[in-house]
């Protein structure tokens, strides 16, 4: 009984708390993380583009009331046998068939539900352009010497086909169609960092020029480049796998695939579905764990869609992290469904634990393309920091490996887990940052600058443009309408008082009209030739009021052409910040002018990326850039021509370093001391007035 009276006091003290608590918003208490809390180690991929998943498996699990460890990198063989042992719970990053063979048959590994249903799909791809003018459709068709030089980007007459790292799994595949289709003397499977390679495929393809490469789906690539509109899909002649993959042959011929020549399309592949893995016994513990995995779908148009936002941003954690919340808020009520099938009772909880460790390796040096710190041409890489980073590894008597990524977050989850010890690439320091890696000490201090047109390199036929792109943004056009309506009306009503009597004005109204338009314009510009003149009482009071309202128009007319041409002027009078205001100014998205701008009331014009906008400085649709100084100063010196100049001194002062583990303490002091050193004996100087000029 007093069990029972003790149970009911709980109770009923319990529902106080909830009334005076539920005011303050039921979400209070989701918010809060209980030590009681159900915990799932969760994983993920070591490929980025598979991160945005497991940001969203990770909020719907705690919105499921399970506190989540994680997620921790892990490669797909290290992983299976993890999950296996039962080191970790589970991860969103299966594809199957591909990942069958990590999978022996008495393990307990469970795939569940299908995130995405056969939607990871692989192939080979060329311009549409290319395909269409010369009847390309399949991969057999670079068996003609003619047609494979079109694809030549080094000059020895064979294709160069952008295909996959040396030691993944499509590396192989790829060399076995190459032999098995007889295209090894046609055909040169071009390998290295996919990432800056596949970029510098975009960037020819924006050019104008023949592009052959090899991606996959769900991948920002195909957001760039879409197959079916920018890019087709090329065939295989028939269906080929290596042995170990010979089980999925059949599987390699696909129905409704975009931008093929044949529907059913052989793509030379199988598809994948994606889906959760996770350990069976874990499973079985945690029955809504199950029931929440068999139902989730993301759409692959919207895991591509974050791709390529995370890889035009750059990528950092928040973002990704921001990305997934973004994709949970506008899917609220889906996600409920899904949260209350699997657990009608479920009482969500927030905040990941971040697993923050990771064992230190050796020098290698994860970088991402951002000139002019870091420049990858001709599978060469080059830039500001490059060049400063073989420096400290020559005063340090190391070696420097570097490879490319596409985002901060990948930088800083491979230095991490140790796979990298460096990062680069413009990056800044920021607090965000310093909360999961280290940096050293700065080597560029810097900030935002501005990039106006350089006058004197502008000709006549510049300025000539420019005035009148600038009459055309002003109200002249306008006042010019109004000004030939009146000169109009003006020219009936004087040949409908004048043409019985006045031979100055014709009576055939084709002669007369023309005469009457002649006299109308002469006489409100103040001209007044005297040649027709008006000799009736109404034509001359008409003549009167005509003289004084013409002078108002035709003086309006003026000033709005005086107007516009000091307005031309005035425009390339920027030379700081405080000049922007009124000033139409482009910059890009996500960047550090972005928030700079509207603090001083400039609405800027935003483009994706900041190459994006040198044309519309150089066209005159907007007056300056706003961007990192060390970027418009290199390409003010290097690729501006004398077309444009930075101007005014650097301000919204940034700093930025190389990234290195909280755990290699001592690297990182020895990088300190480099870089001290090469600061101290000038070469720093000389590095640093190679790539930006003399420092203001």
């Amino acid at each position: 009984m007093h069990n029972s009276l003790r149970r009911a006091l709980v109770a009923l003290l319990a529902l106080v708390l909830g009334a005076l608590v539920l005011p303050l918003g039921a979400s209070a208490a989701a918010q809060e993380t209980s030590d009681d809390a159900p915990q799932v180690r969760l994983a993920r991929a070591t490929w980025d583009t598979g991160w945005f998943q497991a940001e969203v498996y990770r909020l719907l699990l705690e919105r499921l009331g399970y506190q989540v460890d994680g997620p921790t990198t892990m490669d797909n063989a290290e992983f299976y046998a993890a999950v296996a042992e039962g080191e970790v719970d589970l991860w969103a990053n299966g594809w199957f068939p591909a990942h069958d063979v990590f999978i022996p048959d008495d393990a307990p590994v469970s795939a569940v539900g299908t995130t995405v249903d056969d939607g990871a799909l692989q192939g080979y791809f060329v311009d549409a352009a290319t395909a269409g003018a010369h009847g390309i459709s399949n991969l057999g068709d670079l068996s003609d010497p003619a047609v494979a030089e079109l694809f030549d980007l080094d000059g020895d007459g064979v294709a160069d086909l952008v295909g996959c790292n040396v030691g993944w799994s499509c590396a192989a595949t790829i060399d076995h169609h190459l032999e098995t289709y007889g295209l090894t003397a046609t055909v040169e499977h071009v390998q290295g960092d996919y990432s800056p390679l596949i970029s510098e495929t975009i960037e020819r393809y924006r050019a104008g020029q023949p592009v052959l490469y090899f991606t996959w789906t769900p991948n920002w690539t195909v957001g760039e480049l879409v197959p079916g509109s920018d890019v087709v899909w090329l065939e295989t002649p028939f269906p080929s796998l290596p042995p170990d993959q010979a089980s999925a042959l059949d599987q390699t011929t696909i129905s409704g695939i975009p931008g093929c020549a044949n529907d059913p399309c052989q793509t030379g592949w199988p598809p994948n579905d994606i889906r959760a893995v996770a350990n069976t016994d874990f499973l079985a513990a945690n029955p809504s764990v199950g029931r929440l995995l068999e139902q989730v779908v993301i759409p692959l148009a919207d895991i591509s869609a974050q791709n390529v936002r995370m890889v035009t941003t750059g990528g950092d954690p928040a973002d990704i992290r921001r990305h997934a919340e973004e994709w949970v808020a506008a899917n609220q009520s889906t996600v409920n469904r899904w949260v209350s099938s699997a657990d009608p009772d479920a009482v969500g909880i927030a905040g990941p634990s971040v697993d923050e460790s990771g064992p230190g390796g050796t020098l290698k040096v994860a970088a991402r393309a951002l000139p002019p710190f870091v420049i990858y041409e001709n599978r060469t890489y080059s830039g500001f920091e490059v060049e400063l980073v073989r420096l400290v590894a020559a005063k340090l008597g190391m070696g420097v490996d570097i490879y490319a990524v596409d985002t901060t977050a990948k930088q800083i989850d491979d230095i991490d887990r140790g796979v990298a010890r460096l990062g680069l690439g413009g990056v800044a320091v920021t607090e965000s940052r310093e909360e999961v890696v280290d940096f050293s000490l700065p080597v560029l201090d810097s900030g935002l600058t501005i990039l106006v047109p350089n006058d004197s390199s502008r000709g006549i036929g510049d300025r000539i443009a420019s005035f009148f792109r600038a009459v055309w943004s002003s109200d002249l056009p306008w006042l010019m309408i109004v000004f030939g309506v009146a000169v109009l009306v003006a020219a009936h009503l004087i040949w409908l008082s004048e043409r019985h009597h006045n031979p100055d004005f014709a009576a055939p109204y084709r002669r007369g009209i023309w005469d009457s338009f002649y006299w109308s314009v002469v006489t409100m510009s103040t001209v007044g030739y005297g040649d027709k003149v008006a000799r009736g009482t109404r034509g001359r009071v008409l003549a009167l009021v005509w003289i004084g309202l013409g002078t108002l128009v035709f003086a309006s007319f003026t000033a709005a052409i005086a107007s516009s041409l000091a307005v031309n002027e005035l425009r390339s009078e920027i030379s700081g910040p405080s000049d922007l205001a009124g000033k139409r100014v482009a910059t890009a998205t996500h960047s550090a002018a972005e928030t700079y701008l509207p603090s001083i009331g400039v609405g800027p014009v935003l483009v994706g990326n900041i190459d994006d906008a040198y044309p519309l400085l150089l066209d005159g649709e907007v007056d300056a850039v706003v961007f990192d100084a060390p970027v418009l100063q290199f390409h003010a010196a290097r690729e501006g021509d004398g077309e444009v100049t930075t101007v005014g001194s650097d301000f919204q002062r940034v700093q930025y370093g190389f990234m290195l583990s909280p755990d290699d303490a001592e690297l990182r002091e020895h990088i300190n001391l480099a870089i001290l050193d090469l600061v101290e004996n000038g070469i720093y100087e000389q590095l640093h007035d190679t790539w930006f000029g003399p420092q203001r």
